[in-house]
């Protein structure tokens, strides 16, 4: 199910590496102060222990160079330090996060991408690709997508009023309207957790859509939807409401079986 996200432009993907790098940059700094003072002073007791040193070192090393960005992009919801302080994510195209071999596929490549220096060939990759792909976005099938923290829950979006006199209390609150949308639990049961990942990536980012495109997206995820698994929108629901309520059954009927 392909889905169009908002991309991320070069300018938050500059922020983002900028950070990364300065992180990476002190970690090193302080590994090569901390490895400048010990491995001296161990050879007091001895080569093996200073051989040792030199090898835990050389190990962190390498886990930083090649699992730094692997690691939080495949543990942290596609976002490294930096990622999140320019809100941006890497995801995969299908619109689910990514899991590790996907995260380690596109940073293996980042080497690639960094040729000659400053990232040039990644900077003209992302230029000629539709969807602003470096290689190692390619090669794993990833898209660097735009990011803003939601407070609210996924289906309960809310606007805050103003009020100025007491408000009469209900006896009992009126449900959200997907609360109120009864869906055939046969038809749920042909749905898999991918389409519930669809779901929920398409529902923390569809603040950050104008209009048409939410519209638009809502649309062709439903139809897909309603394909594979023979449900029907619901008259008088709306396409937004039919997936929330796809979304909440469905946890519900998993969490019973």
């Amino acid at each position: 199910m392909a889905i169009e996200l908002p991309l991320a432009g070069i300018g938050s993907r500059f922020v983002a590496i900028l950070v990364d790098y300065l992180i990476w940059g002190v970690v090193f700094l302080v590994l090569f102060l901390l490895a400048a003072v010990i491995i001296p002073a161990l050879h007091f007791f001895g080569g093996i222990s200073a051989n040792w040193a030199i090898g835990i070192t050389v190990l962190i090393i390498f886990v930083l160079q090649w699992g730094y960005f692997a690691l939080f992009e495949a543990f942290s919801n596609g976002r490294t330090p930096g990622k999140r302080v320019a809100n941006i994510r890497v995801i995969h195209q299908s619109g689910r996060g990514i899991n590790f071999v996907e995260a380690l596929a596109r940073n293996l490549v980042r080497f690639v991408d960094g040729l000659p220096s400053f990232y040039a060939v990644g900077v003209v990759a992302i230029f000629l690709s539709r969807r602003s792909q470096r290689l190692g976005d390619m090669v794993a099938g990833t898209l660097v997508v735009r990011d803003r923290e939601i407070d609210s829950p996924h289906w309960a979006e809310s606007a805050s009023r103003t009020i100025t006199a007491p408000a009469p209390v209900a006896d009992s609150p009126i449900p959200p309207p997907h609360l109120r949308v009864a869906l055939p639990a046969p038809a749920l049961a042909r749905l898999s957790a991918s389409d519930l990942e669809v779901l929920e990536g398409f529902f923390s980012r569809r603040l950050d859509m104008d209009l048409t495109t939410r519209s638009a997206l809502a649309g062709r995820i439903a139809a897909a939807l309603c394909a594979k698994s023979g449900l029907v929108i619901p008259e008088g629901a709306s396409t937004e409401t039919f997936l929330e309520a796809v979304a909440h059954q469905f946890r519900e009927q998993a969490r019973m079986n």
